[in-house]
C-alpha cells in the first residue's frame, strides 16, 4: 500500500476530490497548510505598503491506496490540480507498512 500526499492550491481541492472519487478512492484526509517552494512566496501591496508573503496557503490531501491503484490516482490528482502556473504543488508517495481499521479490526488492504 502507498500513501499519497498532495500539496495543492486551495481552489483546486474540490476538483481533486472529484477526480479521486472517479478512480475509486473512497476516503481521504484534508488539512489546510501554509508553505512555499521554489518561488519562496511573493510580495503584495496593502494600504500602499509592499510586504512579503512568505508562506502561501495550500491544502494537503492524504490518501492511502493499494499499490496497483497508485499511478491512476497520481494521474487523476495531476490532471485536476494542474493550472500550469508556478505553485501548483507537489505529490509525495510513501510506503505504508500496516493499516488497522479501529472499529472492525480489519487490517491492511481490507482496512483501506
Amino acid at each position: 500500500m502507498k500513501q499519497i500526499t498532495a500539496i495543492v492550491k486551495p481552489f483546486k481541492l474540490e476538483e481533486v476530490r472529484e477526480a479521486l472519487a472517479e478512480v475509486g478512492v473512497t476516503g481521504l484526509t484534508v488539512t489546510e497548510v501554509k508553505g512555499f517552494g521554489r518561488q519562496k512566496g511573493h510580495t503584495e501591496l496593502y494600504r500602499g505598503a509592499e510586504y512579503v508573503v512568505d508562506f502561501l496557503p495550500k491544502v494537503k490531501v492524504e490518501v492511502v491506496v493499494k499499490t496497483v491503484d497508485l499511478e491512476r490516482c497520481i494521474e487523476a490528482i495531476v490532471k485536476a490540480a494542474k493550472t500550469g502556473k508556478i505553485g501548483d504543488g507537489k505529490i509525495f508517495v510513501t510506503n505504508i507498512e500496516q493499516v488497522v481499521r479501529i472499529r472492525t479490526g480489519e487490517v491492511n488492504e481490507d482496512a483501506v
